[in-house]
């Protein structure tokens, strides 16, 4: 950890708690700061804020009192969930007062090198694929992943010694704050359309997400998926090294698929059935990876071993247990229609899909010649139940049940399914109707069948 002066004696707002916000003030605190940390969440509700006050911070909790800005702090630390149409954000704006997010904090203090990965879809899987090989040659950990897979970066920043990597993943959120992070090598998957209710149109959603790459240098690396024009695009505005990854094989100067096999510049990597994980969407991944493991010196043997043996991400396409010749997935990360796209695209097998959620405002015709294709029973529940429901009819699907609760719903998936089928938790929508977290709404799925089934969830060492 770099010891940094910047924030000795300097009065900083941390607005919004949960594992982020604990940890960027808890560091603030350490580095000198003043810290004031403001929650909506009541302070008897908070553990995180009854934390912080055990360690001297002063929390203010119940709301958030626009007037609080009045005390001429230097500097806000925004939870990234909370969107800058909110009234205590708007007011800093006015006031200019500087925002950040947590990962730009990290990277202040971070003496190590800084792996970013970002993207719409698969940002989970290749962050823990990068992590895994990197530390496959090693006999010491010299990689830790951390960022929006769910441990602060501020936490693991402080822990990282100048000849150790952190591996990030950094969603369009996080890289709304950032002013000086830099990754040495960037990970961009691949953008869609997502989060449009934050961002509020495409285009405010990728400029947050080439944040990423905006502080890079000529010694610096930008991975990108070379499948899209848009993308091949967007590698432009890089002043780093462009590195592509083609699972279509649309370039050869990084990773890409040729005759089954992994390449990386030339030279055969492994058979793409290597990778233990389903879809085309984790052969780019795997790309994704290879292109950052190769980049960093890290031998063939070791990337062929981490591919054989990782079997996913819990909550990605998580295969969870085999009963009775069916077999249960947990998708529950697909919070977007283009996420269910790429699970029920991995699927040969005739599917029992769950489905639904909050609703955002979208339709889902878009998947209707998906479902034809591969969805012989669909189950819904949540707020887009009867939207999802028009887009299983328009599919020609016969079997079509709503209910109330995912509870329900996966009973009534194991009630339709036959042997040899795939039941999926895939939802295309976020969790937040009826559950605070996507983890949360997997977790219950899994506990579920489990529970149905009369077996313990599978685990993958």
């Amino acid at each position: 950890m770099k010891e940094i002066t910047t924030y000795q004696n300097k009065k900083i707002l941390v607005l919004g708690l949960a594992k982020s916000g604990l940890h960027a003030a808890l560091l603030l605190h350490k580095l000198g700061a003043f810290v004031t940390v403001n929650d909506r969440q009541p302070l008897d509700e908070s553990p995180h804020a009854q934390q912080l006050v055990e360690a001297g911070i002063r929390v203010i909790s119940g709301s958030h009192p626009v007037e609080l800005l009045d005390e001429d702090f230097s500097l806000m630390v925004k939870n990234p969930g909370i969107p800058y149409t909110n009234p205590m954000v708007q007011r800093a704006q006015e006031l200019h007062l500087p925002i950040i997010t947590e990962p730009e904090l990290a990277y202040e203090i971070l003496s190590g090198e800084l792996i970013g990965i970002t993207g719409s879809n698969g940002k989970t899987t290749t962050t823990t694929l990068i992590e895994l090989m990197l530390n496959q040659d090693q006999t010491t950990t010299k990689a830790f992943v951390a960022g929006n897979i769910g441990i602060p970066a501020t936490e693991v920043a402080q822990k990282i010694t100048p000849d150790q990597t952190m591996v990030t993943e950094l969603s369009s959120f996080q890289l709304l704050g950032i002013t000086s992070l830099r990754p040495h090598i960037a990970v961009l998957t691949n953008i869609y359309e997502a989060h449009l209710d934050y961002h509020g149109n495409r285009h405010n959603y990728v400029e947050a997400k080439m944040n990423l790459i905006k502080n890079q240098t000529a010694t610096d690396y930008f991975v990108v998926n070379w499948d899209s024009n848009e993308w091949q695009r967007l590698s432009q505005r890089t002043k780093g090294q462009v590195v592509p990854f083609s699972r279509l094989g649309k370039s050869k100067a990084g990773s890409y698929v040729q005759d089954g096999q992994i390449y990386f510049r030339g030279e055969v990597i492994c058979p793409v059935a290597i990778i233990k994980i389903p879809g085309q969407h984790n052969v780019e991944n795997a790309l994704a990876a290879v292109a950052v493991a190769k980049l960093k010196g890290v031998s063939n043997q070791a990337i062929r071993e981490v591919l054989r043996t990782f079997a996913g991400v819990r909550h990605r396409i998580q295969f969870v247990e085999e009963w009775q010749g069916r077999r249960f997935y947990n998708d529950s990360k697909a919070t977007n229609i283009e996420a269910t796209t790429v699970a029920l695209q991995s699927f040969d097998q005739p599917l029992v899909l769950i489905a639904g959620g909050l609703d955002r405002g979208f339709t889902f015709e878009a998947l209707a010649p998906l479902m034809r294709q591969h969805v012989r029973a669909l189950v819904l529940y949540g707020k887009t139940s009867d939207l999802m429901k028009a887009a299983g009819t328009a599919a020609g699907i016969k079997e079509i049940v709503q209910v109330s609760d995912l509870v329900a719903a996966t009973k009534q998936a194991v009630a339709l399914s036959r042997p040899n089928e795939v039941v999926l938790l895939s939802p295309a929508a976020a969790s937040w109707d009826q559950f605070k977290t996507f983890e949360q709404r997997g977790d219950l799925f899994i506990k579920t069948v489990t529970q149905l089934t009369g077996k313990t969830e599978e685990t993958e060492a």
